[in-house]
């Protein structure tokens, strides 16, 4: 095994990371008893610490549940691969990537269709506590469901079973009946048998919510229309700098030249991708930092201004209260509690 460190970031293989969880000892977690279909694996020292409870509920249905804090930030590189249908809802933190996906978190979930997964790089960060539920269903499975319902028949076929083609990725929104789903996996009600029927229960109830929002035309990020795959990775890429240079954000056509696409291109990304313009994007990152910073309530108002880049008191303050219906002063002095 031969670790990588590239500017004090650990950089893994898939094998680096298999051949770490080997020789890491079966942690010890407070008020968790096992059942015997569940298996428990510790979180590598040098990456972090925490586990991950893994179980197969019936043939073709796994289940994972994850808790790690990470010490230092770590990237996971993972090579093209034959991926299972697969769903991912976040509890709390957020997985970052290099360009294949848009960063993952509370808010927005992952949905895989089978097929081939491109390459890439999956990052953490330190101090970051990540939990999510995660389930990989095999697609041979979920297809015998779906033969034998001609309403969804061969629409949504296509998009989950690609074979030896590149696979389909979804990022949908995590409604509040997902997020209480997942918070029931996590702490069931039952034990032994009991247990495994109710989780399988609500895999599949998670299954028909993601089935649900395919059906309604959600787009993939491979097939939409007018963009090939390379120009949306590069939109996601344009996206995730915004995302990480908000007091300081590149200009438009540099933005453009940083990913490698043209500035019309990039506008149309973005309205295409993300329902919004890049500047647009950009203020409500900015606007929702701001929030969050105001809730912490460490910050004067314009020093949070300053902080998600606004060198104007007054435009961070009219574009505030445009957004949230209430001044950046009323939000501190604690009308928060009437908003939202």
């Amino acid at each position: 095994m031969h670790l990588v460190h590239s500017s004090m970031t650990l950089i893994l293989s898939q094998s680096d990371l298999d051949e770490l969880h080997q020789q890491t000892p079966q942690p010890q977690v407070q008020n968790l008893v096992l059942d015997s279909f569940e298996r428990l694996e510790g979180v590598p020292e040098i990456v972090g610490r925490g586990y991950s409870r893994n179980m197969n509920l019936s043939p073709g249905v796994c289940l994972y549940f994850s808790d790690c804090e990470c010490h230092q930030d770590w990237m996971l590189k993972t090579p093209a691969h034959d991926h299972p249908i697969q769903f991912t809802i976040f509890l709390s933190g957020f997985l970052y990537f290099d360009d294949l996906h848009p960063i993952l978190g509370e808010t927005h979930s992952y949905f895989s269709g089978s097929g081939i997964s491109p390459s890439y790089i999956e990052k953490r960060q330190a101090g970051e506590r990540l939990t999510f539920v995660s389930v990989e269903i095999e697609p041979e499975l979920l297809d015998s469901f779906l033969l034998e319902d001609g309403q969804y028949s061969s629409d949504v076929q296509k998009l989950l079973f690609k074979g030896e083609d590149w696979k389909n990725s979804f990022y949908p929104t995590v409604t509040p009946a997902m997020r209480s789903l997942a918070q029931q996996m996590w702490n069931p009600p039952y034990r032994g048998a009991a247990k495994r029927m109710y989780l399988q229960a609500k895999v599949f109830e998670l299954v028909a919510m993601h089935l649900d929002l395919i059906a309604s035309d959600q787009q993939p990020i491979y097939e939409l229309p007018g963009f090939k795959p390379d120009t949306i990775a590069r939109i996601h890429h344009a996206k995730e700098i915004l995302t990480t240079q908000l007091e300081h954000p590149p200009l438009l056509c540099e933005l453009a030249q940083q990913v490698g696409v043209s500035v019309r291109t990039l506008q149309r990304g973005f309205s295409a991708l993300f329902n919004t313009t890049v500047m647009g994007y950009l203020t409500q990152q900015r606007l929702d930092n701001a929030q969050r910073l105001l809730r912490q309530g460490d910050h004067k108002v314009s020093e949070v201004a300053n902080l998600v880049g606004y060198s104007h008191l007054s435009h961070f303050a009219a574009a505030f209260k445009r957004q949230y219906g209430i001044t950046p002063s009323q939000y501190l002095a604690g009308e928060k509690a009437f908003f939202g």
